[in-house]
């Protein structure tokens, strides 16, 4: 057997051994080559073809490969999938390593760990949405989540029991959530509920005393006080989550700002189920078209975008904070024009977070420099819109304070540099002489030479003196033989260096001639090294007012969302609500934002609905299907959630008392995963709301018990709205098919009986989608079969069995039983009777062939006394 193994291949095993969970990028030359059963993994993942590469232990060597210049695209593909990357670079020059002989290896190492949570590259983000990597840490009894986006700088940490780790986890969203080891098995269903990758650590990188120096010596600090009071259990979130970047990064860490602490009080709880039910940030079909976000999303920012979602998925319980919102956004609805004024210029202004970040973590480039500086011209015109206004004091005074960066940028930069660094060309003429000297050198060579030369005949007289080139001695002077003499004869032979003579010729140097050689053949290459200088040092001054930055790049989110909801308020009418601190909920004329949306793009008007549930907090609702129960009961839950949020809400008028928990079970499926069916879902979710809900809660239920027998329905129904009346006593919106259950209003007085209006003409329901005070009579389903398309036979089939039902409930006991027996079966049932031929209307002939567009008034009044005519004759 074969157990030699080549150098490179040593090299690449030693290396894989320390990254045994990840599929290993190789650098050789213009590829990352991956090998053995990384190449088996990826050439299935990437589809790429797989080849063979010599032999190892006897065995052939599977390999593929990608090319340097796009592996960013083949990196989001595997991670995408679930991998881990592991980027190997070459940290020399491949000429460096032959002169230490024939059989030495390129030095290469491991520079980043790429996985889901620390992606950073605009091309494998969403610019829009965050890219958040949690950490779950437990000490003693203490349970704490840290989590943080490494390519905006953002981290934050909160306490939070074992039971709330579910809701927040769907709020933030994660790609990717640390934990200890061994805390994995308790935590992975969690974890992977939420579709985040799952990834853990050892139990010392969650240490908290060790992760308290840990974070001192990050932002090198003496202690923690001075960004809040932490438990241990925050600590050591916060030290595994700084820990794993720090493993991933090798050392060269983001700008991670400090930490902020969240408070699980100062925001609205709003489950997994109810995020999914209420499609907040995603649709239920996945995606963002089709929530909530994307319906009130008018952003022009990234980072206003960012912000938009997190207020949206995190609406606050603080009065004072949502009255602030408020104020602001009304300001700019009050001025159009100032609004429209602030959108244009934050459209110019770039992704600051991002592009510090990369520059941070040197992976950005001249163009990450230009965002920097077109970002903060724009919000010094930013500042100049808004002096002599009140909106939003700290995020004003943000805007301005970074002249100084602003004018090294602007007189170091080009207008429109280049992507990468190695391209060049991004400094600008003027800025550094040395640079200037290196480019006149290398582009304007000739021009150089023919000066030197001009001088050379000046210094010696002699015309005929020339300047040319060879590969043999590169550039030198020339002069005919009958001047070699004086040439060589002092004075001038101290500055001419006789290099050569020919028959007819002489041939000289000087030092100075020399030097320009040097400089002219490697001016290319000394114009590059001096613009990468200058780009670190721009860097580092950059990265010297990050705290600064960073503020500018918040205010530009703020001012970005404020004008955003003003201008999404104005266009659409949605008014102020009310916030305050009473267990109040009134709505007048609310609508659904989304559905609102969708019904204008078919030319369909939404139907506007009240709430009042101030005085009696429970509303039960009945109707038919298709009358729009659902959309209602979800309609009031958004309301309540952009209220909260700071923004203006669809209504005429609203005034709601703090909300501090949203729960809604509409429209639950079946969970084959965990081998539930749809009726248990809908217990579990049931059960979380009666044993969560708070007496400011806001619950919304839509046809509880529907999935078992009807009278264990009835009864879970019935107990269940009790439960909420007398135990949780929150405000709830209970939407039911069980009638019976509307003699609950005589009985608890918190409850009211709601309906949504419906009309029957000629066999047909007609669907108003209006709620109104009252109880349905009947829950029209044979009708909304019809609708839906169901055979006529089996419709018609239908309506005998429920007049039959409906006669033995009326009559009861052995009667009821008498009458099911006594039906005839479908295939006995009589045929249908023959449709009957409508004959068309004269009225109706004369109509179709009218064109209405066509008619002068005239002919329009003419036209009305001739149908009158026609509908008179037919009468006759």
């Amino acid at each position: 057997m074969n157990d030699t193994v080549t150098p490179m291949m040593a090299q690449y095993l030693a290396l894989k051994a320390g990254y045994p969970d990840a599929i290993l990028f190789y650098r050789m030359g213009d590829f990352y080559e991956m090998f053995f059963d990384d190449a088996v993994a990826a050439s299935a993942a990437l589809d790429i073809a797989l080849t063979k590469r010599g032999k190892h232990l006897d065995a052939d060597i599977a390999m593929c490969g990608v090319p340097v210049h796009s592996a960013e695209s083949y990196l989001l593909t595997l991670i995408r999938k679930g991998f881990r990357v592991a980027v190997c670079e070459q940290m020399e020059d491949p000429a460096e390593a032959k002169k230490r002989g024939s059989k030495s290896v390129v030095r290469r190492d491991v520079v980043r760990l790429v996985t889901p949570g620390t992606l950073t590259e605009d091309s494998l983000l969403d610019a829009r949405r965050h890219n958040f990597l949690a950490a779950i840490a437990q000490v003693r009894d203490e349970v704490a989540l840290a989590w943080a986006d490494i390519s905006t700088g953002a981290l934050r940490v909160m306490a939070c029991p074992m039971s709330g780790l579910g809701p927040e986890l769907a709020r933030l969203a994660p790609r990717e959530v640390l934990v200890a080891d061994g805390d994995d098995t308790t935590l992975r269903g969690i974890v992977e509920e939420t579709g985040a990758s799952l990834t853990t650590l050892g139990r010392s990188s969650f240490d908290s005393t060790q992760g308290e120096r840990r974070l001192c010596a990050l932002y090198d600090v003496a202690s923690l006080d001075a960004f809040g009071t932490f438990h241990r259990a925050e600590v050591a979130a916060l030290a595994g989550l700084v820990a794993y970047v720090e493993t991933t990064q090798k050392g060269n860490l983001p700008l991670l700002r400090p930490p902020v602490q969240e408070q699980r009080e100062a925001i609205m709880q709003i489950d997994a189920a109810t995020r999914r039910s209420l499609e907040l940030t995603h649709a239920l079909g996945g995606g963002r078209a089709g929530s909530l976000l994307a319906a009130i999303d008018r952003t022009v920012t990234a980072a206003g975008a960012r912000l938009l979602e997190r207020r949206l998925s995190a609406p606050s319980r603080r009065i004072e904070v949502i009255a602030a919102r408020q104020t602001a956004i009304a300001t700019l609805v009050d001025d159009p024009a100032l609004t429209r004024d602030l959108r244009e210029h934050l459209a110019q202004v770039h992704d600051l977070d991002r592009a510090l970040s990369r520059v941070a973590l040197d992976r950005g480039g001249p163009r990450d420099l230009a965002a920097i500086r077109n970002t903060i011209e724009q919000a010094k015109r930013l500042h100049q819109s808004l002096i002599g206004t009140d909106l939003l004091p700290e995020a004003q005074a943000a805007l301005i304070g970074h002249d100084d960066i602003l004018a090294l940028l602007d007189a170091a930069l080009v207008a429109e540099p280049p992507l990468l660094v190695r391209d060049g060309g991004f400094i600008a003429t003027g800025h550094d002489d040395a640079l200037d000297a290196a480019r006149h050198l290398r582009d304007e060579g000739r021009g150089v030479i023919a000066q030197m030369q001009a001088d050379f005949i000046a210094q010696t007289g002699i015309a005929a003196l020339k300047i040319k080139h060879n590969n043999v001695l590169g550039y030198f002077i020339e002069t005919t033989a009958t001047h070699a003499e004086r040439m060589m004869a002092p004075p001038l032979s101290q500055t001419f260096i006789h290099r050569q003579t020919t028959a007819n010729q002489v041939r000289f140097t000087t030092v100075a001639l020399n030097e320009i050689e040097s400089r002219i053949l490697n001016a290319g290459g000394e114009a590059l090294e001096i613009e990468k200088r200058l780009y670190a040092r721009l860097s580092g001054s950059v990265l010297a007012q990050h705290a600064a930055l960073g503020q500018l790049a918040r205010a530009l989110a703020d001012i970005d969302v404020t004008a955003a909801l003003a201008h999404l308020a104005r266009a659409e009418g949605w008014v102020r609500p009310v916030i305050d601190d009473s267990r109040d909920f009134q709505i007048t004329s609310g609508r659904h934002p989304v559905v609102e949306e969708a019904l204008r793009k078919s030319g369909t008007p939404f139907v506007a609905n009240d709430c009042d549930l101030s005085d009696t907090p429970i509303w039960l609702l009945t109707g038919p299907n298709m009358a729009g129960k659902s959309t209602y009961l979800r309609q009031n839950a958004l309301i309540a959630i952009l209220a909260q949020t700071g923004a203006y809400v669809p209504a005429t008028q609203a005034r709601i008392g703090i909300v501090s928990q949203i729960f809604s079970r509409v429209g639950a499926s079946d969970d084959l995963a965990r081998g539930r069916s749809t009726f248990m879902v809908e217990m579990v979710e049931t059960a979380a709301i009666l044993n969560q809900a708070d007496d400011r809660a806001l619950v919304i239920l839509d046809e509880i018990g529907r999935g078992t027998a009807t009278y264990d329905g009835l009864s879970i129904a019935w107990a269940t709205l009790e439960h909420l009346h007398d135990v949780n006593r929150c405000r709830a919106l209970f939407a039911t098919h069980y009638h019976e259950m509307s003699n609950l209003s005589a009985k608890l007085a918190g409850v009211d009986n709601a309906t949504v209006s419906v009309k029957e003409w000629d066999g047909d329901v007609i669907f108003l989608h209006e709620v109104r005070r009252g109880t349905a009579d009947r829950s029209y389903g044979v009708q909304v079969a019809r609708l839906a398309g169901l055979p006529p036979s089996v419709v018609a089939r239908a309506k005998v069995v429920l007049e039959a039902l409906e006669k033995g409930e009326r009559e009861g006991g052995a009667a009821r039983r008498a009458v099911i027996d006594d039906l005839p079966l479908f295939a006995a049932a009589p045929p249908l009777p023959p449709k009957a031929v409508v004959k068309q209307s004269a009225v109706e002939d004369r109509l179709r062939n009218i064109h209405p567009d066509d008619l002068s008034p005239k002919d329009a009044l003419a036209l009305i006394y001739d149908l009158r005519s026609l509908l008179n004759d037919e009468a006759s």
